[in-house]
Parts: C-alpha cells; structure tokens; sequence
C-alpha cells in the first residue's frame, strides 16, 4: 500500500474564504480520495495564511524535506494551485525533484498526476494560469489601496509616532497627546541647536519611551523586542514627517516584484500626499524651520 501525504493551504489569495475552500474541507477532501485509492495516510501537511508564491511555507518546507528523505511515495492535494502558484516552482518540483525521488504528485479536482505523461502540457498550462492570476490580483489590490490613499486614509499597521488609530475609524488618526509633547520636544531640542544623536541622548537619559516601547506598552505585536534607547535616524525621521502637519503622505515605496516581498522607493513626485486629514501636531512655521535647519546642516556635513 502507497503512503501519501495529504498537502493543505488556504491563503486570502484563494478566493473568497467560502466554506469548501477551508482547510478543514481541503483535508476531508483528501483523506476521502486517498482512503478510496487504497493509500495509506502519512501524515496532512496544513498551511494557512501563506501564499502560494511563496517557498518558506512551514508545512511545505516540511514536505519537501519528507518527500527528499522517500518518507512516502504520493504528494496529493486538492489542486495544483494549493501546491504552489509560482510557474517555476511547479516545474522545479513537478518535472524534475519529485520524479528524481520517485515521487507521484497527484490532485484531486483538476486532474494533475505526474505519473501520465500526457498531463505534463495541462500541468504546465495550470502553472501560468496560477501565476497570472496571482499577477492580476497583485495589481488589482494595489490600485484599491492607492484608491484609499488618494482618499486619505492611513493604511499602515501602525499609527506614527504621536498618533494612534481612531477607535471608530481604524484608516483615521488621532493625537495620542503623551507622544505627541515629546515630537514637540523634539522639534524644540532640534531648533536650541542640538544634534539627532544629542537629542535621542536626552531622550534616553530622562527615561522616555521609544516608539516601540510604547507599542508594546499598548498591547501591538512587534514580532521583535522593543528598543530601549533612541537613536538619530529615529529622531531624524520624526523631524522630517509632514504627517505632523496633518498631512497624509503614502506611497513612498513600492513592492518590486508581485513575487517578492523587497520594496523600492519612490521619486518624491509620485508619493500620495492629502492634506488636513487629522490634527496637527506641529505648526507650519515650525516644521518649515526645522526643515531648512535639516538641510542646511546636510549641505555643511557635504561639503566638509
């Protein structure tokens, strides 16, 4: 009797979260179908909230490594879109790794099975039709969110620095006074003369708490541990954010690739600016000084 291993993955990229695309249908599925051909069950590999471009996947790591050491002979799943929606990666592991290790991928609803060699055109057909649509749903969710930008809404994870998110409104800011008398401060060291690194000096001496203290004082995940001392470039990055205006500005970066998760910035003429959309934190006239004070002190540090 052949052992297979049951693959499940569920992502928001999958469609609408309907009831039949659950994780737990995927794997009722499953069993179900390999039950029927007389295959023993290895073990189900389950990852949810993980698109399928992408390798580090926990359960498909673990998979793949099961599958090199010949732990079973049969990779099913419901799909071969569950299984990856990269082209290449399908083509790395359906025509050249998994018939290396004598491996028999297999899905149930479009009728992929390695081990007949007229299905490799339909295979290869399945692969960039996955891979276009992860295309068209990458642009299509990038032109909703410059659309929320346009509008002014924040869309970031976490409210700057001064700000929190409005209870009723989650794409709104609201002062978060506390923070916003040290970005006062701040702007008032900067404008007595004091350097970024003097500055977060100061801060640090008098105990006052960096951004991500204060994040994790609120309760927000950093999936890291918050940083007990100020730095310059944090300073430097407080001093230079029209968001303290009341302004929203967003777009900065961008992703490069709908592959990749690295970002480019952006030419300052392409960044999505909308004015008065919360309440200031610093005036005009005291932004507008802290900003020729910035840039004169770049051109004197460039031509020394």
């Amino acid at each position: 009797m052949p052992k297979a291993a049951l693959y499940c993955r569920l992502s928001v990229e999958d469609g609408t979260g309907e009831e039949s695309e659950s994780i737990r249908n995927q794997r009722i599925l499953l069993i179900a179908y390999a039950q029927k051909n007389g295959w023993e069950i290895y073990d189900v590999y389950e990852d949810e909230d993980y698109s399928g471009l992408r390798e580090d996947r926990p359960a498909f790591c673990r998979l793949i490594q099961d599958a090199k050491d010949k732990k079973f002979e049969i990779i099913l799943c419901k799909t071969q879109s569950r299984f990856t929606r990269s082209a290449a990666t399908a083509e790395i592991y359906l025509h050249e790794r998994f018939p290396l290790w004598g491996i028999r991928f297999v899905t149930v609803v479009d009728g992929v099975d390695t081990s007949k060699k007229e299905n490799k055109k339909a295979r290869q057909i399945n692969s960039l039709v996955n891979e276009w649509y992860c295309e068209e749903l990458s642009e299509n969710i990038r032109s909703v969110l410059r659309r929320k930008m346009e509008l002014g809404q924040f869309l970031g994870n976490y409210a700057p620095y001064g700000y929190e998110k409005d209870a009723s409104d989650r794409h709104h800011l609201v002062v978060l006074e506390e923070e916003a008398n040290v970005v006062r401060y701040i702007a008032k060291l900067y404008l007595s003369g004091l350097s970024c690194k003097k500055i977060a000096d100061q801060l640090t001496l008098e105990n006052i708490p960096t951004p991500s203290q204060g994040k994790q004082k609120r309760g927000q995940d950093l999936g890291r541990e918050a940083c007990n001392q100020w730095g310059a470039g944090t300073v430097r990055k407080i001093l230079k954010n029209p968001v303290y205006l009341g302004h929203m500005v967003q777009g900065r970066e961008q992703k490069i690739s709908y592959k990749s998760k690295k970002t480019m910035e952006l030419p300052k003429e392409s960044w999505i600016i909308v004015k008065n959309t919360h309440e200031p934190i610093i005036s005009e006239k005291v932004f507008e000084k802290v900003q020729k004070k910035l840039l004169k002190n770049r051109r004197g540090k460039q031509s020394v």
